[in-house]
């Protein structure tokens, strides 16, 4: 089998001198399972198996970052269709008024 080696440009090889010193390497123990198709993720999209890793990870964290709104907004109708304009007016208004 006769392998053929390119040597990397220099965007290439600026690309990854600028990735070695901004990212951390760690290891992280999995299952057989979960490597498995993480790998054929990786293969399917045509990405390596760090950046596959790298985005499914800053997903996973970046999912309590949202701003949620109450469970209980939007649920009831007052009935009137400016209240979002009057909000400042009615807000400082005397409840018992």
């Amino acid at each position: 089998m006769n392998i053929a080696l390119v040597r990397p440009g220099p965007c290439v090889v600026t690309y990854i001198m600028c990735n070695m010193y901004v990212m951390k390497r760690t290891t992280v123990f999995v299952d057989d399972a979960l490597l498995r198709k993480a790998r054929e993720a990786a293969r399917r999209s045509g990405k390596s198996f760090a950046q596959v890793v790298r985005e499914a990870l800053a997903q996973y964290v970046g999912r309590g970052q949202t701003r949620r709104l109450p469970s209980v907004a939007g649920m009831f109708r007052s009935g009137h269709t400016d209240t979002s304009e009057r909000a400042e007016e009615l807000l400082w208004q005397d409840p018992h008024d």
